[in-house]
């Protein structure tokens, strides 16, 4: 199967999970660029909506995310992407961007 990028305007919301703890690190979106090169470095690679180009995860923090396995959701609309993360996700240092509870 292969991504329906044109369904999301060009971009998939990408779920990232840690490939042993199962544990979900962060959310981001791929285009067929990002895609593309993710599969080609084995690293992950996203579009930046706010900066509006390509950015490479770890690129200037060192905590690269080794692609382990990709899988699309039945409709072919959103991306999970199963890595061996090397450091945390989050800008913010933690191992996951989601730590913050709900009020």
């Amino acid at each position: 199967m292969k991504p329906n990028f044109a369904k999301g305007n060009g971009l998939l919301p990408t779920v990232v999970q840690d490939s042993n703890t199962k544990e979900v690190l962060m959310v981001a979106w791929m285009n067929e660029e990002s895609y593309h090169k993710t599969l080609d470095t084995k690293e992950t690679w996203f579009w930046s909506r706010s900066r509006q180009e390509l950015w490479h995860k770890g690129g200037t923090s060192g905590n690269v995310q080794r692609v382990v396995d990709l899988k699309l959701d039945c409709d072919g609309d959103t991306l999970l992407v199963l890595v061996e993360p090397n450091g945390p996700a989050c800008h913010t240092g933690a191992v996951s961007c989601f730590f913050n509870d709900v009020e």
